[in-house]
């Protein structure tokens, strides 16, 4: 039996019962209780097994810093995995299991590995695994990864975000942080006060310290009640900063619901702040360091402080017959508030040769042995600790000599403080070295400040000896342990160090010292420093590793939010959807767009479907809905000039009326997007774009405007969802346009193809562009959205007499693929330049600079292998189409040989009765008529290298 409940004392609400499960059985806490403090007054000692080695490990910290007591809460789609049990408000009906053990905690299959613990150190699966495949092993390795079961099953939890402005925001909700924020509000500004837990006051809160000649509980209560008081003051309990970023902005993780029974939850879990700041106020405190010493990983073996803390916060003690081991004075208050509480001490061991008179005699006075100038040597036990065993501390900090065994069942040690410097360290704030306190801490920094324990700010600031557990020898002790969720030792540091990995950077990722869940808060600073001894090189030297956000695990769904399922990214509906839906259409996602795929009838599968739509358009007419190709308007004194600097194609020439197919480019060079400009006014286009990209191009246009070409008189706007879109094609066409009795001339003469004209449909006002991307006789007819339907209907009924059939995406792709027209995103990549597809005379021609060229022609632009897009016809009779993606290589091709290009569009042509495809082929221009091979998963095709277009070469049927 380990810790036990005094029936007085903590914060708990000791008429309020609660029931609870943990590894199948029934334990009971009180409200106000964490799961690890109900655990521990329930005498439970081992609550976890390490990663590597799976030895038995219990409680350490009573905070994030806890590194062992790592727990899988719930089950089925409610479960987490890998909290740490001091986090975990107790509440009715929970229920939680030790992770990283199997069939049970008790009983762990895998602790073999601590048999063979000496073959397997630090680092052997790089040399281990290697031969003769990695592939052999990989399998078993992934499954042996990881501690806690991710679960399997959407997660049923909803989570919100929210953004904030204060002038002041204090993290941290200890005594120097509630000091901070009364400061700060007595000033009248606004302040935020955030605490990660569900207690206020830090680790002194309901101790018999004094504040401001208060005892510190009842100076917290009053603090709290001005505090609250304080309009221009927001208190956030249970609020987590997660991470500090550029620009004051601060991410802060409230949880919401996690202390309430699952059958109460009700509204979202957790919400995700972006707080942004004038000042941040970094009071996160301090964490206290373990001795590293043999056998300090014994269940049994805790942190001073969080004896204190459970003690006080929770009215638990942590053990039966208790030893203090320290180099700090911290220690020292937590044996005496134990002894108070009726706990029985065994003995103090203090690493110092003359602890301060003052608590030796408060030592005296209690009864407890003083050990001076000694430290732990060794645990003694198994799954528990029995004993302890002490020796003399050498000046150079080493332990040896003679040893005296202790019994005890708990071992409550301090080797001093780390100031928690995380979010300091991700506002790009340094550290320096406090030589006394064998501590890193934090440098004045712009736009933020540590105070309290954060800054180190620790009383006395007395210089303490550092026990690195280094014989006199100079060789670390394999057996003491410095993260104790990784199993990494003092003797896996120093075989870092003598195999080269002697950067910090390296020394984690070789050992996997600071890796694990707790993100090496309780095992960074004596790694470090067992680091610097073996080296003898000063620790400032050596420095510490990045800390990167989140500063502790955080659950993926409050950083997506509400982008989930259709949230993430949401999909927009046509002007006519319900129209579609009701006619069969079989609607798929394209460019964020639902939109028919194909229109199959009761017996047709989509295959046959776009077959048959293919062939009404080529014959009669087809309808198809083009609300969401892109408009950008761009109108001003210098559009014309502005669109000339933004398309490789020349737009300023372009006479009011008439169209032009242009692409636009990055500033890499690479293809952007493409689409048909319209000239409406000397002064006025409208900017075609890909369904996907009109937002995107919307922006660029805006930035170079603001950014770059600031005097020029241009606005911009994206009108995409403004006007809905028909487009009617095929060689009927023009007769069903003219029964919508347009107040315009529409023959062929008058409005030829790539043009546009402006008037009235059926009454309604419309914008009308003779643009095709079928290859037939095209119409497309913008008029406003709201009017969408009364266009439509009109055109049902006025394309009944020749048969007009709607059809999808797919039929309009088949298309576009049989007359050789291009489409960016399936065509090209994000290596493809102009010269690429087709636009290099083009822009060779251009007089005037735009975005992308210089990039474009780079050397690497003008070289004579660059892949160019050409038209494969398949030549070995089959009727299947290519793959897309499928590898193209030289006719001679046999085993294994670089990829000269691949196919990017891929169909079978109903027009034609055969198989078509582009493809991206090096120097694909100059081998027109060349027979290649394709490759696609151990199947090779054969086919021939053609022009792009298959049908209508001459265009005639868009000329009619």
């Amino acid at each position: 039996m380990s810790g036990y409940r005094l029936g007085h004392g903590g914060d708990i609400d000791r008429t309020r019962p609660i029931t609870f499960q943990w590894e199948g059985r029934n334990y009971s806490g009180f409200a106000g209780d964490t799961l690890a403090s109900a655990l521990l007054a329930s005498g439970v000692r081992m609550m976890g097994r390490s990663f590597k080695y799976h030895r038995p490990r219990g409680l350490i910290a009573a905070g994030l810093d806890e590194p062992n007591a790592i727990v899988q809460l719930e089950q089925g789609a409610q479960t987490i995995p890998n909290l740490k049990a001091p986090y975990i408000d107790l509440y009715d009906g929970l229920s939680a299991n030790p992770v990283n053990a199997w069939p049970s905690l008790g009983f762990d299959l895998l602790a073999v590995n601590g048999l063979v613990k000496r073959f397997i150190p630090a680092a052997f699966y790089y040399k281990t695994f290697m031969w003769p495949d990695w592939l052999l092993f990989e399998p078993s390795i992934r499954k042996a990864a990881g501690l806690g079961t991710s679960p399997t099953l959407p997660d049923p939890d909803v989570y919100t975000q929210t953004s904030a402005h204060t002038d002041v925001l204090v993290v941290g909700g200890g005594i120097a942080g509630l000091s901070a924020a009364l400061q700060a509000a007595q000033t009248g500004k606004s302040v935020m006060l955030v605490t990660g837990g569900a207690h206020w006051g830090g680790r002194l809160a309901a101790t018999s310290d004094t504040i401001e000649g208060k005892p510190a509980r009842v100076w917290i209560e009053d603090t709290l009640q001005t505090l609250a008081a304080m309009p221009n003051i927001t208190l956030m309990a249970r609020t987590l900063a997660t991470g500090h970023y550029d620009h004051g902005m601060v991410a802060l993780c409230e949880r919401l619901t996690d202390h309430l029974p699952l059958e109460q939850r009700s509204g979202p879990r957790q919400r995700l702040w972006r707080v942004r700041t004038d000042e941040l106020i970094l009071a996160t405190g301090a964490i206290e360091r373990p001795l590293v010493f043999r056998g300090n990983d014994r269940p049994g073996v805790m942190l001073a402080g969080a004896a204190r803390a459970y003690l006080h916060r929770y009215g638990v003690v942590a053990g039966r017959r208790i030893v203090v081991a320290t180099n700090n004075d911290s220690a020292w208050q937590a044996a005496f508030d134990l002894a108070d509480a009726g706990a029985h001490l065994v003995a103090i061991v203090d690493a110092r040769n003359a602890p301060p008179t003052v608590l030796i005699e408060r030592a005296q006075s209690l009864g407890i042995p003083v050990h001076s100038g000694t430290a732990p040597a060794a645990a003694l036990g198994g799954r528990a600790l029995r004993g302890v065993r002490i020796g003399r501390v050498s000046e150079g900090g080493h332990i040896g000599g003679a040893t005296q065994k202790l019994r005890c069942d708990t071992l409550l040690v301090s080797g001093g403080w780390n100031p928690a410097v995380h979010l300091h360290s991700h506002g790009a704030g340094r550290l320096a070295l406090d030589a006394n306190l064998h501590s890193f801490t934090p440098i004045a920094a712009a736009g933020h400040r540590s105070v309290g324990g954060a800054a180190g700010d620790f009383a006395p600031p007395s210089p303490i000896p550092a026990l690195w557990s280094i014989s006199e020898s100079g060789a670390p002790d394999p057996e003491a342990w410095v993260d104790f969720q990784n199993d990494v030792t003092a003797g896996d540091v120093a075989l870092a160090a003598r195999e080269n990995f002697r950067s910090v950077e390296h020394l984690k990722r070789y050992t996997t010292l600071g890796m694990a869940s707790d993100q090496g808060k309780t095992s960074n600073v004596n790694g470090i420093g067992i680091l610097s001894t073996v080296l003898d090189k000063p620790m400032q030297a050596i420095g510490t590793t990045k800390f990167r956000p989140p500063y502790d695990p955080t659950p993926f769904g409050v950083f997506a939010g509400h982008r989930v399922g259709e949230g993430l990214r949401p999909r927009r509906r046509l002007a006519l959807h319900d129209w579609h839906t009701e006619h069969g259409a079989a609607l798929d996602e394209y460019g964020g767009w639902m939109r028919p795929a194909a229109y199959p009838r009761s017996s047709e599968g989509e295959e046959t479907a776009v077959r048959r739509e293919v062939l009404a358009v080529r014959s009669s007419v087809g309808l198809f809905e083009a609300s969401p190709l892109g408009k950008v308007e761009v109108k001003g004194p210098d559009a014309a000039a502005f669109l000339d600097r933004m398309y490789v194609n020349t737009i300023s020439t372009l006479k009011p009326g008439r169209c032009r197919y242009a692409i636009m480019l990055t500033e890499n060079g690479t293809v952007f997007d493409d689409g048909v400009v319209t000239r409406l006014a000397d002064d006025h286009f409208l900017g075609g774009t890909t369904s996907g990209h009109a937002a995107a191009v919307a922006e660029a246009f805006r930035e170079w405007l603001q950014c770059e070409w600031i005097t020029m008189q241009v606005l911009v706007e994206d009108v995409t969802t403004c006007w809905a879109v028909a487009n009617i094609a095929g060689p009927k066409a023009r007769d069903v346009l003219s029964a919508l009795e347009p107040d315009m001339d529409i023959s062929s003469t008058a409005f030829p193809h790539m043009s546009a004209r402006t008037g009235h449909v059926c009454s309604l006002p419309a914008r009308i562009a003779r643009v095709s991307f079928t290859g037939e006789l095209s119409y497309e007819i913008a008029v406003p959205w709201r009017d969408a339907g009364r266009l439509w209907t009109a055109l049902v009924e006025a394309g009944a007499p020749h048969g007009m059939t709607p059809f999808g995406v797919e039929a309009l792709m088949t298309m576009r693929i049989e007359k050789g027209f291009l489409h960016v995103g399936s065509d090209t990549d994000g290596t493809t330049l102009p010269q690429d597809i087709g636009f290099g005379g083009i822009m060779q021609k251009k007089k005037q600079d735009f975005v992308g060229r210089r990039s474009a022609l780079r050397p690497d632009g003008m070289r004579d292998d660059r892949r160019s897009l050409v038209g494969l016809e398949i030549t070995d009779g089959k009727s299947v189409p290519l793959a897309t993606g499928a590898h193209v290589l030289p006719a001679t091709a046999a085993g294994e040989q670089p990829s000269q290009g691949w196919v990017t569009s891929s169909t079978w042509s109903p027009t034609l009765n055969a198989p078509l495809a582009f493809a991206l082929i090096e120097r694909g221009q100059e081998r027109m008529g060349e027979t290649v091979r394709v490759w696609d998963l151990g199947t090779w095709r054969e086919a021939r290298i053609t022009g792009l277009c298959r049908y209508d070469p001459e265009g005639a049927r868009l000329d009619a």
